[in-house]
């Protein structure tokens, strides 16, 4: 046996402690940039009360403009070029407070004002030039600014990976910009920042985090640990999902669902994805389908898609999270799975078509092109473009 894993440094969770953040960045930071990850947290006063806290406990806070959108790589650039023209400094930690849109952010800025200031130089990098499959393959050589996560959405499990997806609409692409020093320094993860989150985003932010434990269960570069983290994530995932789409305020299953979040984000930090995670970067980039939902259209085709070649992994799988109502034929378990997925998509109202979201037939040849990045090449199951372009057809 021969593996490697990395996970965030230290981990804070639990309901109500949100009230000890100070405490906890102070070791790291005596200033944060504060990005967050929506105007809904502003409106709701979160944004204020984490503010002050932090500077009631000796921490000095810049707050940022709040991002409610996947970033983008002129958001990257145009926010370390901010920080660096307002004095950011080696010692100062970026805090994101939102879903994976605001983590991925903060990670991607931190990475560029950070290698900025490790060289001495007068204006930051471009973001783009550091992405996978479309830069120029450039790396970092200077620490990042250190990251502080806090989550307020239970689904990317951003909070422990260790790179930033950063997307591009001209040209068209969706691509990470990894290195390990970005993972978080601290996490701090409060399920009671998820009870306000809108059914529709429970639901799509849940069954991304699912699909994160499927797949990465079942990767071609699957590892031990990640794959215990992934069958406890799932147990817990499945059964809790409905109860928060259906009650917001169910303590238990906020938990739950932030945990098996945080789990998610370790599994696919270490041992990677696969075909719905890559289809769905390009249904995000050419047809603009929120990646928790495009992943949520696409997780139970993955698992028919894989059930042959990874027959045992799926026999494991449902043994443990079904019991005694779990088929002990490898096949016939990622059979009775896909259906499983398919009947919580239906419980938590998730569209069953891609034609549901805006998808056309006209687009499926770029989304087939598109889908080849780092989470395909994780698939189990050696997929051509005839092959994809089938799938896909069939799910509109």
């Amino acid at each position: 046996m021969n593996y490697e894993f990395i996970a965030p440094r230290q981990i804070i969770f639990g309901c109500g402690r949100i009230r000890e953040l100070s405490a906890w960045v102070r070791p790291i930071a005596q200033r944060v940039w504060l990005v967050p990850g929506s105007r809904s947290l502003v409106r709701r006063g979160v944004i204020n009360d984490l503010s002050a806290g932090l500077e009631s406990g000796g921490v000095k806070v810049f707050e940022l403009p709040p991002i409610d959108r996947e970033p983008v790589v002129d958001d990257v650039d145009r926010l370390a070029r901010h920080l660096v023209a307002e004095g950011a400094k080696a010692d100062d930690a970026i805090l994101a407070i939102g879903g994976g849109s605001a983590i991925d952010l903060a990670k991607a800025v931190a990475g560029l004002v950070g290698e900025t200031l490790g060289e001495g130089s007068a204006w930051p990098p471009r973001i783009v030039d550091f992405l996978e499959g479309v830069g120029t393959g450039r790396r970092i050589h200077h620490p990042p600014l250190a990251v502080i996560a806090v989550p307020t959405t239970a689904g990317t499990g951003a909070e422990a990976t260790r790179n930033a997806v950063i997307s591009s609409y001209d040209p068209p692409f969706k691509k990470s910009f990894r290195d390990s020093r970005l993972m978080p320094q601290l996490v701090l993860i409060d399920p009671l920042l998820t009870v306000d989150l809108p059914p529709p985003i429970t639901a799509a932010t849940g069954m991304d985090a699912i699909t994160q434990l499927v797949e990465s269960f079942i990767s071609k570069r699957r590892q031990p640990i990640p794959q215990a983290l992934c069958l406890q994530g799932l147990r817990l995932a499945l059964h809790a999902l409905p109860r928060a789409v259906q009650d917001g305020h169910d303590v238990a299953a906020r938990e739950a669902m932030a945990h098996a979040a945080l789990l998610s984000g370790m599994a696919l930090a270490n041992s990677g994805l696969g075909m719905a995670h890559g289809i769905a970067a390009a249904l995000g980039v050419h047809c603009r389908v929120p990646h928790g939902l495009a992943c949520a259209l696409l997780v139970s085709t993955a698992v028919r898609t894989n059930a042959e070649i990874s027959a045992s992994d799926f026999a494991e799988l449902v043994n443990y999270v079904y019991k005694d109502q779990a088929p002990q034929d490898g096949k016939v378990a990622a059979s009775f799975f896909a259906e499983k997925l398919d009947e919580l998509c239906e419980t938590i109202g998730i569209p069953r078509k891609l034609s549901d979201v805006g998808v056309s037939r006209e687009q499926l040849p770029l989304i087939v092109r598109d889908s080849r990045g780092t989470s395909m090449q994780g698939n189990p199951r050696e997929l051509s473009d005839e092959e994809l372009l089938e799938i896909l057809e069939a799910l509109l």
